[in-house]
């Protein structure tokens, strides 16, 4: 299960959080589950790990406390408190921590806080199948946003007759073929690209500019795609499908070439396109311009050579017929200059949608005559300009505090009162800042568009409404069920599919009921495609997954515990060692001895090393400075790149690691680096901020973080400065509290986050909201650190007394009177979190560049030594005692906890600690293969397949029809289930014309099984109900247009007019649960004489076009009988449009 994914199964908790006299100490390890463990970053042998870290350490000895541990390392001790930084022997420790260590397994005692079971503290839950949704076919698991650089999927298409489903991505096209969804890559084959590696076999086009747009045309079998170079390319799915002999992988099969490519747009993209009820290709681009492109010159194009791509291209180039002009009189246009976001084909009525972010525009498809424009409220609006929906506008605030040339210095307090005014006004700019923009974007625009079978059009608004439109543009009905923005619909049957920006997808019945919803991804929805049985969605980080169309059913139930029983096979254990470091530098730059000292030699055997500093730099002309940049999405300083750079030399950046994110606040910084043999499981790394200070805007207190997915599981590291001073113990409560329910991570959609730039995109739409709004994203994470100086002191004692009990070792005493430790056990802050033993010293105050216990504050204030800095963490166990699973997929330990005592370049003592993690994840590919094993071989499922695979029984009145010159025939589609509807839809499967010598041309076909010029079918799809009969018009009609005619001459193809012309037509029935269909052809021939004359030009209006319900009641209504010479076929022909297989839902 996705750890973004809302959380799943219940689990019996246990609350262990009581408040108790004595430290309670947790269990650190458990006996983990016998899954296979395929790799382990960092040292496996916690032995020797702990004997190289006491030897790298010379300041104060490591993971002592455990009996023998306490002698072998009173030696160094001593030395210590005299100034020295003598070391034990490393023989003796390392002994001394054998032993000690066995004892609890590889790991130390932890101290664990109350309250963790409770609200928005407790563990965020987790299982191998989710409960609440149904089970997915994952075609194509979350990719890593750093492996998809240039290579983002962006639009979804499938072709259910050749069960195909294609992706446009930033670099081109791909595609899956539906029989390989299940299988893995060949051996020595494999993607192109890193992120694939778990996705089913795909196959890739030639590199090309970004695909934005796609079509699917299964009558010629091609697919259309739009490109942000304003070409249109047309791929062939016979080239993109797999070859017989089996090389066809990625990795060793040649890319697929378009076959065809024009320039539609020489500035702008293609934003939209769409295949008309007549075959003809329509795009949108920017500015509101809209070109039909005739089939005619598409087909002509198409059947050039290779060596004649040029002369193709320019044929279809020159074709294009511009809509926009033909909308404009007198150089008045009713049409807005905004860019067309997406078109739309009704095939019902023969009609095109084209939509921008406030307006329709209503099309008539065979005349492209501008019928109607009209805005989202429903009102005709024929001449509304629409103004471009702007970014976020932020006003940099100059904050200037002047003295003027009478004031003079009133010394420390003016310099104070000035620096005061000067971050309050930084606060102020910070928050005036972060309410703009909201009024700015405007959350009723448009985002999506389809057309359900009873013929209605849909379209959803980013604020989460639903409109539904009736054929003319006339609003039905309008209704709500999720706050998210809308970002696509797909229809099948009787059934809607929708999908959010919060990643929910939900299923309505065409009536608007809400049948059922769930999380499917843990970002925004962007795209859905149908076929195979199952409706397929693309995720905005460019994960796909399928969702059987009979969802909800009891089908799910069945799956969802067959795959959870088998959870053992195809789970996977890893094992990730990682270092957190926290100092507070007190605005001071460290020495290179210094550095290796704390960090040069405890990450040899680590992944992943994250560091945080505190006070990197301070003042309020800095603060005041951090916050403007902030404030208009700006962040770091040159302190801040000095630390990055200076740790980064430490680790051997480049060589050993590589910094994989980082973030900085004023004087707060975070940053984590990864090792080489780690990093390609390491990636989607966003970053936070939250300020605690002046007014919670400025940050010389708050908290900087990282999420980061490891193994497919989110660690968040907190990196904190809590407020200051022995009293304030309530208000660092209080700066947790907010950092913990307020820190949200960027997510920048559609970039990388490079670990050498800065993100710019701090603020994410609030159309995106997560799945609940009430849970902080740290809540949601399966494993948080928090780290840094969070400030709490100690109690009830004096400063010589406590340099008394520092002197002696007497932690244990000290520990009774930590304020941190007390807050935790009464469940005041950090509740539920766990921490090492303290077996160092106090880490605060100490005199700079001094050694020993002589280092304390000696000065004026003496300030009693307290362990201000702290690691603390939380992992997905909700009791102590819990085995590494899918149920509980983080289990961490501390192996060691310390600080470097021997550095002296600031006021405070680095501290690190080091955990050792155990991730469970999931072998995709294995789980694939169970899917496909239970749909297989379980009569329960395989029942209930041929069950949701049913389509109902339906006859056709005639299966042959001969058309006078405008005649009007009616056709009659009666459902005979007394207890399902049956969706139909009525397709050309060509036309051809009888020659003089009485034979037939071959069938041509238009695109997308579009009808002739000269034949209209209304309505061309439908909802039958149960028991009841559909009628529909099939009428002839002499259509000419002022394109088809120079000096009153037909020209083209339009002669075929005077011809004898039969054509094919399929009705094609449908079920809802499934793309299977029964069809049944007809056959319609029509004699039609010379017209002597073109005629007059007369357009249709929107009033003139008849309503659904007379549209299947035209006056003339005769059945001709079938004559000798018709094409025979058979009434009730069974066709599979997609070739179900029985192991397909």
């Amino acid at each position: 299960m996705d750890p973004d994914d809302e959380p799943s199964a219940q689990r019996k908790a246990v609350d262990l959080h009581q408040s108790r006299d004595t430290e309670p100490v947790s269990a650190p390890a458990c006996t983990r589950r016998a899954a296979p463990r395929v790799l382990s970053y960092g040292g496996d042998d916690p032995v020797a790990s702990a004997s190289a870290s006491t030897q790298r350490c010379a300041s104060f000895p490591q993971r002592h406390g455990h009996g023998e541990t306490a002698l072998a390392t009173a030696a160094s001790f001593a030395a210590w408190v005299d100034g020295g930084s003598a070391s034990p022997s490393p023989s003796a420790v390392a002994a001394a921590l054998e032993r000690a260590m066995s004892q609890y397994g590889g790991a130390l005692p932890e101290f664990v806080g109350a309250g963790g079971g409770e609200g928005i503290f407790r563990v965020p839950l987790r299982a191998a199948m989710h409960p609440a949704r149904p089970p997915a076919l994952e075609v194509r698991p979350h990719p890593l946003r750093e492996t998809q650089v240039g290579a983002f999927l962006r639009t979804l298409a499938c072709d259910p007759r050749r069960r195909q489903l294609w992706a446009g991505a930033e670099s081109g096209v791909r595609v899956w073929d539906l029989h390989e969804a299940f299988s893995g890559w060949r051996p020595g084959a494999g993607p192109r690209r890193r992120g694939d590696e778990d996705a089913a076999p795909f196959r890739e086009s030639v590199p090309v500019p970004p695909a934005l747009c796609a079509a699917v045309d299964g009558a010629s079998g091609m697919v259309w795609t739009g490109h942000r170079d304003g070409r249109i390319r047309a791929w062939r799915m016979d080239h993109a499908a797999p070859s017989p002999a089996g090389g066809d992988t990625a990795g060793t099969t040649p890319m697929f070439k378009e076959a065809l490519a024009w320039q539609a747009y020489s500035r702008t993209p293609v934003l939209a396109i769409v295949v008309t009820s007549y075959g003809e290709i329509w795009s949108g681009s920017e500015g509101g311009v809209i070109k039909a492109w005739p089939w005619d010159a598409i087909a002509k194009s198409l059947s050039f050579t290779s060596g004649e791509n040029h002369m193709a291209a320019s044929l279809v180039e020159k074709s294009y017929i511009d809509l926009r002009n033909h909308a404009t009189v007198g150089n008045m246009c009713s049409l807005p200059a905004a860019d067309v976001k997406h078109m739309l084909s009704d095939r019902c009525r023969a009609k095109v949608w084209s939509l921008t972010s406030m307006t329709f525009a209503l099309w008539d498809a065979k005349t492209r005559e501008l019928l109607k424009v009209f805005g989202i409220d429903g009102q005709v609006d024929l001449a509304r300009p629409e103004a471009p929906v702007m970014p976020e506008q932020f006003i940099e605030e100059e904050i200037k505090v002047k003295p003027t040339k009478k004031e003079k210095p009133q010394g420390s307090f003016s310099f104070f009162q000035k620096s005061r005014n000067a971050l309050m006004g930084a606060a102020d700019a910070v928050r005036r800042v972060a309410t703009k923009g909201t009024l700015v974007e405007d959350n009723r625009r448009t985002e999506a568009v389809a057309q359900a079978m009873n013929g209605t059009i849909w379209s959803g608004c980013t604020d989460g409404s639903i409109i539904v439109w009736d054929g003319n543009g006339n609003r039905l009905q309008e209704f709500h069920y999720h706050s998210s923005s809308v970002q696509c619909i797909k229809t099948l049957g009787k059934r809607v599919w929708v999908g959010y920006a919060s990643g929910t997808i939900q299923v309505m019945d065409v009536e608007g009921n809400l049948l059922a919803g769930w999380i499917g991804h843990s970002c925004p929805v962007i795209n859905m495609a149908i076929g195979d049985s199952y409706i397929f969605s693309l995720a905005h980080h460019g994960g796909i997954r399928g969702w059987p169309l009979s969802s909800p059913s009891p089908l799910d139930d069945i799956l969802r515990y067959e795959l959870a029983s088998r959870e053992l096979s195809y789970t996977r254990l890893e094992n990730v060692k990682i270092l957190v470091g926290t100092w507070n530098v007190a605005q001071e730059k460290a020495s290179p001895e210094a550095l290796r000292s704390w960090l040069g030699g405890a990450f040899f055997d680590v992944g992943l090393v994250v560091v945080g500093l505190q006070e990197v730099e301070m003042g309020a002309g800095v603060l005041a400075m951090a916050a403007a940049k902030e404030s208009v999405g700006l962040e770091g300083s040159a302190n801040g790149q000095w630390w990055i750079d200076s740790i980064g030399k430490t680790l051997d950046e480049g060589i050993s690691f590589h910094r994989v994110g980082s973030r900085q606040l004023a004087g707060l910084l975070i940053a984590a680096w990864a090792s080489n043999d780690l990093k390609p499981h390491v990636g989607d790394v966003d970053a936070a901020a939250v300020p605690c200070g002046f007014g919670r805007a400025i940050g010389n207190k708050g908290g900087v973080g990282l999420r980061i997915r490891v193994f497919d599981r989110r660690i968040c590291f907190v990196n904190n400065h809590f407020a200051a001073h022995q009293e304030n113990v309530s208000r660092r409560n209080a700066d947790f509290d907010h950092i913990y329910r307020t820190m949200t991570f960027n997510k920048p959609h559609g970039s990388t986050a490079s670990a050498t730039s800065v993100q710019l995109h701090k603020a994410v739409s609030a159309n995106e909201n997560q799945a609940d709004e009430d849970t902080p994203e740290l809540a949601e994470a399966d494993m948080v650190v928090f780290l840094g100086d969070f400030n709490y002191r100690l109690n009830g004692i004096t400063y010589d007394e406590a340099r008394d009990m520092v002197s002696q070792r007497s932690f244990d005493w000290l520990r009774e009177r930590d304020q941190l430790r007390a807050e935790m056990k009464a469940g005041n802050v950090f509740q539920g979190m766990r921490e090492g033993p303290i077996k160092f010293p106090p880490t605060y105050k100490f005199q700079r560049h001094q050694l020993g216990l002589s280092g304390y504050d000696s000065g004026e204030k003496k300030r009693i030594p307290a362990w201000c800095d702290r690691i603390l963490y939380r992992d997905s166990r909700s009791v102590s005692i819990a085995e590494c699973s899918l149920e509980c997929p983080v289990v961490a330990a501390i192996t060691a906890y310390e600080a470097c005592m021997d550095v002296t370049d600031s006021d405070h003592k680095p501290v690190r600690c080091i955990f050792s993690v155990d991730i469970a994840r999931v072998d995709e590919l294995i789980r694939r293969q169970e899917f496909e094993k239970i749909i297989e071989s379980n009569k329960k499922v395989c029942s209930l397949l041929r069950e949701l695979h049913f389509v109902p029984d339906t006859i056709v009145s005639t299966n042959n029809i001969i058309l006078e010159n405008q005649d009007d025939v009616i056709l009659r589609i009666t459902n005979n289930c007394e207890t399902s509807k049956a969706a139909f839809e009525i397709l050309c499967e060509g036309q051809s014309i009888r020659k003089q010598d009485g034979t037939k041309s071959e069938l041509l076909l238009r695109a997308s099984f579009g009808f002739p010029l000269w034949l209209e079918v209304q309505p061309s799809i439908g909802l039958i109900e149960p028991g009841e009969t559909m009628e529909v018009a099939v009428h002839h009609e002499d259509f000419f247009t002022q394109e088809e005619f120079v000096d009153g001459v037909q020209q083209n193809w339009w002669c075929e007019a005077t011809r004898d012309m039969e054509v094919v037509l399929s009705v094609n029935v449908t079920g809802s649960s499934s793309t299977e269909a029964v069809t049944h052809r007809i056959t319609v021939r029509h004699c039609c004489p010379v017209p002597s004359a073109p005629p007059p030009v007369n357009p249709h209006s929107i009033s003139d076009s008849p309503s659904d319900a007379e549209s299947g009641s035209k006056n003339n209504q005769l059945n001709h009988l079938l004559r000798s010479d018709f094409a025979k076929f058979g009434s009730s022909e069974v066709h599979d449009l997609c070739g179900v297989r029985k192991r397909s839902l």
